[in-house]
């Protein structure tokens, strides 16, 4: 029986419905579309999200059928200005020291099929017509394909239905922000003459902007570039004809074939509230903004684990319903954040004046270089774009420090000879982590509470990662430190759970 209706099959929609069916919740994935995209704008598949992946088996396959870009590189007025490898930017960091290309279309298959393997299907050509919250169940209204309607009830509602989300509209949940004057293009292309083809590529010059993705290991790219000044006005009716060159011809490169080609207007927003009730916003439903650093699609998918876990743990009894308030306070504080920040770096690519073009021609990709053979900023540059440095040391469930680790922090990773802290479990759930010893009372205390202990043996790579000997790391289902606790106390431990709505068995 279905407990959880998922409005929106993309890939925010998908993962979550992956997410809780593999904590066993029952779920009803419903889009209004005929079948998945046949094309793609969201190509970037970060760090943070493969390392998520990995708990439920499937980051192999993502990597394996994706295209790793090992380095990037800044063009400005026909010269290459600067390299940023990324592969020395994030070693020590993560298991995927790389950003993975990986269009937004073959990935919703991927994530279809897995949703298949476990007798999950998209309910396509269906769509939610109203709904009403009751406070213990929400009651449905939806059109189904044959044009009939139906009624159904669920205890709760996720909205991954996309930026224009009917969900939203029907709360009256404001949706505050702005658009951008220009307009964005994708095309997916073939072209020769690019220098390193393996590795991304971004042209900044008084003309237009462009981002250029190898994809696959045949020769076709993807690229990303905007639209200004009168062209903008009709970005309808833009052709690949209409695109500057200028751009094109500054990375030397010549396009042979053009196979796909679209414009799109592109929004800074963020919903006023992301829960409501027993109804929840993810994805574009709840924030939307610009496309630079690859951060779209990746944010969606972190709602929707991020969501999963909690509703998964209020809807078996083991959490009461104010843990699921710390979805809304977590994911909500991170998107006001991502918004500003991609509204900057957007806002420096763009911005038009001849200052503003020495700026971004000259001054920028002299930094960028510079910055990248200083260790410290060239690992803060790859945490922020790959989702690493994401944090809830401010959310009501995170709480105390032990070393260097705080309550929030996203657990570090150490690979050592024999063990690596990321080795995912055979299902999702809580873990607690010891680094050295861990006193026998401890194992006892997890069995009753159906929590996994791993005890890892002290190395000097632990202390070097922050963690304190034999402190005791409560982790959530997500890889995130909830509780930190110098001194292993269960006293401490059981505080940490009932005073964040958990129950001691």
């Amino acid at each position: 029986m279905a407990e959880v209706l998922i409005v929106g099959a993309g890939p925010t929609g998908l993962t979550l419905a992956l997410w809780l069916t593999r904590q066993g919740v029952g779920v009803r994935l419903i889009d209004k579309s005929a079948g998945p995209g046949e094309t793609s704008r969201a190509m970037a598949v970060q760090a943070r999200t493969l390392e998520l992946y990995r708990q439920v088996g499937i980051a192999d396959a993502v990597v394996a059928a994706g295209h790793r870009t090992p380095a990037m590189n800044l063009w400005a007025r026909g010269k290459r200005r600067a390299r940023i490898a990324l592969q020395d930017s994030a070693a020590g960091i993560s298991p995927y020291p790389f950003v993975l290309v990986y269009p937004q279309d073959q990935h919703e298959r991927l994530l279809i099929a897995q949703l298949q393997s476990l007798g999950v299907a998209v309910e396509r050509n269906t769509e939610l017509l109203s709904f009403e919250d009751h406070g213990d169940r929400v009651a449905a209204r939806l059109r189904l394909p044959d044009g009939s309607e139906q009624a159904a009830e669920v205890r709760y509602l996720a909205a991954c239905d996309g930026a224009r989300s009917p969900v939203r509209h029907q709360l009256g949940i404001g949706f505050e922000g702005g658009t951008y004057r220009q307009v964005f293009y994708v095309a997916d292309v073939e072209l020769g003459g690019l220098q390193s083809v393996d590795e991304a590529h971004i042209a900044l010059g008084d003309g237009d902007f462009i981002l250029v993705l190898a994809y696959s290991s045949t020769g076709h790219y993807r690229l990303i570039g905007t639209v200004r000044d009168e062209r903008a006005d009709r970005a309808e009716s833009l052709t690949f004809g209409d695109v500057s060159q200028d751009a094109i011809r500054n990375l030397g490169v010549r396009i042979d074939q053009v196979n796909w080609f679209s414009t799109y207007r592109v929004h800074h927003r963020v919903a006023d509230s992301f829960r409501h009730g027993r109804v929840f916003l993810l994805g574009d439903a709840a924030h939307v903004h610009s496309p630079v650093g690859g951060q779209g699609m990746n944010t969606g998918i972190l709602d929707a684990i991020n969501l999963s876990w909690k509703l998964a743990d209020v809807l078996d009894g083991r959490a009461s319903d104010a843990v699921l308030d710390s979805y809304a306070a977590e994911r909500q504080a991170f998107a006001r954040s991502l918004v500003n920040t991609t509204d900057r770096a957007f806002t420096l690519v763009t911005a038009e004046g001849s200052v503003a073009g020495f700026v971004r021609t000259y001054v920028a990709p002299t930094l960028a270089s510079l910055a990248y053979r200083l260790r410290n900023v060239s690992e803060l540059m790859f945490r922020t774009v790959s989702q690493t440095m994401l944090h809830y040391r401010d959310s009501p469930l995170s709480a105390g420090r032990a070393g260097a680790v705080e309550g929030g922090d996203r657990l570090p990773w150490v690979q050592t000879a024999d063990a690596d802290n990321y080795a995912p479990l055979p299902q999702i759930g809580w873990q607690l982590h010891v680094y050295g010893s861990a006193p026998p009372e401890l194992d006892a205390w997890c069995d009753a509470r159906n929590i996994v202990l791993r005890v890892f043996a002290w190395q000097p790579r632990h202390h070097a990662a922050g963690f304190a000997q034999d402190a005791a790391y409560l982790l959530r289902p997500d890889g995130y430190v909830a509780f930190a606790a110098a001194d292993a106390s269960l006293t401490a431990l059981d505080a940490y759970r009932v005073s964040h709505g958990y129950s001691l068995h």
